[in-house]
């Protein structure tokens, strides 16, 4: 049965964001179940999820309260679109409880599959809006490098990563992409973390000064970037930037897809950074990734003159089939409750201290050059040599290697680009596992040593 599963998967599934080559020599790793923070394979090894998924399973694997909301709703109602005026009590009731949780007073939301089609919504948003308040002008996007907004034509445009945007003909003309705020890989020599975020705010006003303020729409920011490295915005960013976006009205969109719902310890990563966003985007833990479902934040300066610019043409044009589902609403409802009511949040703030601290006992690997890290999200930059700071051959692939030997200790990391090794569990947690995670990490850590170190003296 295995093999015949293994075959097919070969035979008929494409796999996203995958080295296809190395998979179909490899085949697939199945897996059959989850638990807590634990997951199966099909040969029935156990794997503790030190990734959640895709940073998503904030309430863990088996959650059997949310299976019963999702069953309970799909034989109640299954399915009803919200085009044309039409609602659905899961959506009302998830809009309404989200604006309990949001900083944004008044805000409404938009509802729609990923983070990936949020991100793009609030792209075709901050122009809309512009429009409708008579600067049409107000087209460009700014982002940054080691970003990660998406894989649209317009998201994967935003997405400061060179494998989003090799081959696929991406219309860029529109975004800027700023210096990432990387101080480990960025900083010159010699340069303080200070001088650094300076340097970073001169290049936005010289970049603001250059493009022309009545042409920069939006700055897309996440608070920590995920995808991109678990790259933590050094102190001081964010409060020498958004001056200077205010006094040029160029809307800060927070991409909290990998941050909201407690991952920094706090309900919002906007909120751990001090950052004032104008929108967020929402994803992944909003269900605790138990059916896909994302969310836009918009403000009432926004809405209201894109509600009148609407009214005029007789139609608000965009939507999808899927926005506010029934079965992904109610879902996300009972998803925010029981992190309510269970102080999830609260938890995982109580168990940042241990995990940032078995992760920072790690620096001092042979293999790692920078760890880093907050709440309950982690990374460990690898490096050929600490000194210099000089990384691997990207032929090495010395990330995956790592991520690899993890699997063979029962551990599910993830291997980034710039060989990180991104560490991101359940927010459910507990401290024997946080040390259970650490302990898998380090064998992990010293088999693939042990593997550079038998290559190199063959």
């Amino acid at each position: 049965m295995n093999a015949s599963l293994e075959q097919q998967d070969l035979d008929h599934l494409f796999h996203p964001c995958t080295d296809l080559a190395g998979h179909s020599r490899a085949g697939p790793l199945i897996w059959s179940r989850g638990e807590g923070v634990y997951v199966y394979d099909s040969a029935g090894k156990q794997y503790l999820e030190g990734m959640a998924g895709l940073w998503c399973t904030a309430l863990g694997y088996g959650e059997k309260e949310l299976a019963r909301v999702a069953a309970e709703q799909m034989e109640t109602f299954c399915y009803g679109p919200l085009f044309a005026g039409k609602s659905n009590e899961p959506s009302i009731r998830l809009a309404a409880k989200l604006s309990e949780w949001v900083p944004i007073d008044g805000a409404r939301f938009l509802f729609g599959c990923s983070g990936s089609d949020a991100n793009d919504a609030q792209v075709k948003l901050v122009r809309y809006y512009f429009h409708a308040i008579g600067k049409p002008g107000k087209r460009k996007i700014l982002s940054r490098g080691n970003a990660y907004h998406g894989v649209t034509v317009a998201t994967a445009a935003l997405t400061g990563l060179p494998a989003f945007h090799k081959h696929f003909g991406l219309a860029m003309d529109e975004v800027i992409h700023l210096t990432s705020p990387h101080f480990y890989r960025q900083g010159r020599p010699g340069e303080s973390e200070s001088e650094f975020v300076e340097r970073l705010g001169q290049e936005l006003e010289q970049v603001i000064e250059r493009e022309g303020a009545d042409n920069i729409a939006a700055f897309f920011a996440e608070p920590l970037m995920g995808a991109g490295g678990v790259i933590l915005p050094p102190e001081g960013y964010f409060q020498r930037i958004q001056p200077l976006l205010e006094a040029n009205d160029i809307l800060l969109v927070d991409d909290e897809v990998v941050c909201a719902f407690g991952r920094t310890g706090q309900a919002f990563g906007c909120q751990t950074y001090g950052m004032r966003p104008a929108t967020m985007t929402m994803a992944k833990a909003l269900s605790s990734a138990y059916v896909p479902i994302s969310a836009v934040a918009v403000p009432p300066f926004m809405y209201e003159p894109i509600e009148k610019a609407a009214g005029e043409v007789g139609i608000f044009g965009h939507g999808l089939t899927y926005s506010g589902h029934p079965v992904a609403a109610a879902v996300a409802v009972r998803n925010l409750e029981l992190m309510e009511e269970r102080g999830l949040i609260n938890h995982a703030a109580a168990m940042a201290p241990a995990f940032q601290g078995a992760l920072q006992r790690l620096a001092d690997h042979p293999l790692v050059g920078h760890q880093r890290g907050i709440g309950l999200i982690g990374g460990l930059e690898l490096v050929a040599d600490k000194e210099s700071r000089q990384s691997f051959p990207a032929a090495e692939k010395m990330a995956f290697r790592v991520a690899a030997a993890c699997l063979e200790e029962g551990l599910v990391v993830r291997a980034l680009p710039g060989d990180i090794v991104a560490v991101c569990p359940p927010l459910i947690i507990d401290p024997a596992q946080i040390e259970e995670l650490a302990g898998k990490l380090e064998r992990g850590l010293d088999r693939a040593l042990k593997s550079v170190q038998a290559t190199r003296s063959a």
